[in-house]
C-alpha cells in the first residue's frame, strides 16, 4: 500500500527563483566595447556569465565581475582561441592588455551592480505608490479572487476551485470564496485545520496532487473529485491558507500545470495583502489626521500673549517628544491682582499624556479661582486626580500665584521640577521634591516662595531638561542650565527662554528625545 500511495501522490516543494545572470546581450554596448578591445589590443575578450570554468589552465587570463548580492558571478576572459594565430604580433603586450581587461571588467561590475540597485529600487517604488479604495471595495474583492480562481482552474483544465483561509487562532479553514462548487458551500461551517493532513502538508509550503480517489480519504479533501491539487497560498511574511483546484475526472498535474497554480495562488496573497494594507493604511491615515489634529490643538492651548501687567513680562517654551505629549506651561490672572504660573508634565508618553495634560490645566484653572493659595490648589488638584483616575496617573506640576503689586511668589510643586531664581549676584534653587500628583490622597504639599525685585527673574523647567544627556551620558541637570543663566539679568523674558532651549541643543545628544518645558517670568518694573 505504501508504494501505491506513493505512485499516486506527488508533493512539488517550492522553490525559489533563482535570480537570471546578465547575458551581454542585456548589456547594450558591452559588444561594441569588446570588439573595440580586440581591434585595439589584438587581444580577444569575452564575457561570460557564470563563474570561470574548473579547468581554468585552458584560459590565459580570467577576471569575475560581480553584478549584485544574490546574482550568478559572471567573468571576462581572453578567449585562448581566438582568429589570430598565437605568435602572431600584437600591437599591445599581453601585461598591459591585462592591466586595461581589468579596469574594463572594474567598469563592467559598477555597471551591473549600478543596474541591479536600480531593479531593487524601482520595485520598493513600486510598493510605495499610493493605493485608493475601490468604490465598492467589498464586492471588487469578492469578484477579482473569484475570477482569478475561474482563470486558475481553467488554465490548467479544471471544473472548481476554492480558496481556505485560515482563522486568526490558525485553528480552520474556512471558505471564503469559490468557483465551479455550489453556492451554500460558503455558508458550511469552517474544517478544523487538525488532521487535515494535505492542508497541513500545503502549509509547509508543498503543493499536493491528489489522482486516486482510494486516498482521497486519508488527505482529507474537501470536496468529492476524482483529482485534485491543494496549493499554498502566503506571501513571504503572511500565511493565509491554501487553494483546492479540482478536477471532474481522474488525472495527473504535471510540473508546469502545479507551477501555474502557484503562480495562481501567489495572486490570490497578493490581493488578499493588498486588501489588508489598504485596510490599515486607510485606518492608519485616519489616526493620523486625529493625531495632527491633536497636535494643533494642544499647540493652540499654550498661552501665547503674555498679560497687559505693567514691569512684567512672561515667556515660555514646549517641546513634545512625539507629535502630541504631556508638557505644558499656562498663565492666567486672578482676581486681587494675582498672576497664576504653571509648569507641568503628565507621566506618560503620546495622546494618553497629552489627555491626562489637558485634563490636569483645566482642573487647575478651575481650582484657581477658588483658593488664593498655592498649596492649597495643590491639594485639592491631587485629590481631584486621585479619584478620576484608575491610580495610574501621575504628573509634576509647579504652581504659582504672584502679587504682581509686590512681586512676592506664592509657590508649591508636586514631583521634582526645577525652580531658579535669578538674581544679581547669581541664581538660587528653589527646588523642592515631594511626591507627584496622584499618587496619594493623603499627600499634603509644602508651600514656599520668594519676593522678585526688579531685575531678577524666575525660570521653571521640567525634568526633560535636566535629565538631557550629552555624548558621554552626563545629564544637564539643575546647575546646567542655571549657569547658562548667570549674569544675563539684562535679558528680557523670551531671551531667557531662547538662551534655555541653546543650552539644551549644545548639550544634548538626543535634543528632542524628551517632552520638555520651560517659562520665564522677569520683573522690569521699579
Amino acid at each position: 500500500m505504501a508504494n501505491t500511495a506513493v505512485n499516486k501522490l506527488k508533493i512539488y516543494p517550492r522553490h525559489s527563483a533563482e535570480p537570471s545572470r546578465p547575458t551581454i546581450e542585456a548589456i547594450g554596448s558591452l559588444p561594441d566595447v569588446l570588439r573595440a578591445f580586440r581591434q585595439t589590443t589584438g587581444w580577444s575578450l569575452n564575457y561570460v556569465a557564470g563563474p570561470p570554468p574548473a579547468d581554468s589552465d585552458e584560459l590565459t587570463w580570467s577576471a569575475p565581475v560581480n553584478p549584485g548580492v544574490g546574482v550568478t558571478l559572471g567573468h571576462l576572459e581572453f578567449d585562448p582561441a581566438g582568429p589570430e594565430p598565437a605568435t602572431a604580433a600584437k600591437p599591445v603586450d599581453e601585461p598591459t592588455a591585462r592591466t586595461m581587461a581589468s579596469a574594463l571588467g572594474s567598469v563592467l561590475e559598477e555597471l551591473l551592480q549600478t543596474r541591479h540597485a536600480l531593479w531593487q529600487r524601482e520595485a520598493e517604488l513600486a510598493a510605495g505608490v499610493p493605493v485608493a479604495p475601490h468604490p465598492r471595495q467589498q464586492e471588487h474583492l469578492a469578484e477579482r479572487l473569484e475570477a482569478v480562481l475561474k482563470g486558475g482552474a481553467e488554465a490548467v483544465g479544471c471544473q472548481a476551485a476554492a480558496l481556505y483561509l485560515l482563522d486568526e487562532g490558525t485553528s480552520e479553514l474556512k471558505l471564503r470564496s469559490s468557483w465551479g462548487l455550489p453556492f451554500d458551500r460558503l455558508t458550511a461551517p469552517a474544517r478544523r485545520l487538525r488532521g487535515a493532513v494535505a492542508d497541513l502538508e500545503a502549509l509547509l509550503g508543498h503543493a499536493v496532487v491528489l489522482r486516486d480517489t482510494e486516498i482521497m480519504q486519508y488527505w482529507r479533501v474537501p470536496e468529492d473529485f476524482p483529482s485534485a491539487v491543494c496549493i499554498p497560498v502566503s506571501s513571504p511574511t503572511n500565511i493565509f491558507g491554501t487553494l483546492w483546484v479540482y478536477c471532474t475526472e481522474k488525472r495527473d498535474f504535471d510540473d508546469r500545470q502545479t507551477n501555474l497554480l502557484e503562480i495562481v495562488a501567489g495572486r490570490l496573497a497578493a490581493d488578499l495583502e493588498r486588501e489588508m494594507l489598504l485596510q490599515e493604511g486607510l485606518e492608519t491615515a485616519g489616526l493620523k489626521r486625529q493625531v495632527a489634529d491633536a497636535q494643533r490643538l494642544q499647540r493652540n492651548q499654550l498661552p501665547s500673549i503674555s498679560p497687559l501687567l505693567d514691569g512684567w513680562q512672561l515667556a515660555g517654551w514646549n517641546c513634545q517628544a512625539e507629535a502630541v505629549g504631556g508638557d505644558f506651561y499656562d498663565w492666567f490672572c486672578l482676581p486681587d491682582g494675582l498672576l497664576a504660573i504653571t509648569v507641568g508634565h503628565a507621566m506618560q508618553r503620546g495622546i494618553e499624556a497629552a489627555m491626562a495634560a489637558g485634563a490636569l490645566k483645566a482642573s487647575l484653572r478651575a481650582h484657581g479661582q477658588y483658593h488664593r493659595e498655592a498649596q492649597a490648589a495643590l491639594n485639592r488638584l491631587n485629590l481631584t486626580m486621585w479619584t478620576g483616575s484608575a491610580g495610574d496617573q501621575y504628573a509634576t506640576l509647579f504652581y504659582g500665584l504672584v502679587e504682581t503689586a509686590t512681586g512676592r511668589v506664592c509657590c508649591a510643586s508636586a514631583g521634582q521640577p526645577a525652580v531658579v531664581l535669578l538674581r544679581p549676584d547669581g541664581w538660587k534653587s528653589l527646588s523642592h521634591q515631594s511626591p507627584p500628583l496622584g499618587e496619594s490622597p493623603e499627600t499634603d504639599y509644602q508651600q514656599f516662595g520668594c519676593e522678585l525685585q526688579p531685575g531678577e527673574a524666575l525660570v521653571i523647567f521640567t525634568d526633560g531638561f535636566r535629565d538631557a544627556r550629552d555624548q558621554d551620558g552626563r545629564p544637564l541637570e539643575e546647575a546646567g542650565v542655571a549657569a547658562a543663566l548667570a549674569g544675563k539679568r539684562n535679558l528680557s523674558a523670551e531671551q531667557i527662554v531662547t538662551l534655555v532651549r541653546d543650552r539644551l541643543d549644545t548639550h544634548a545628544a538626543d535634543p528632542d528625545g524628551h517632552d520638555r518645558t520651560v517659562l520665564a517670568i522677569k520683573r522690569t518694573g521699579t
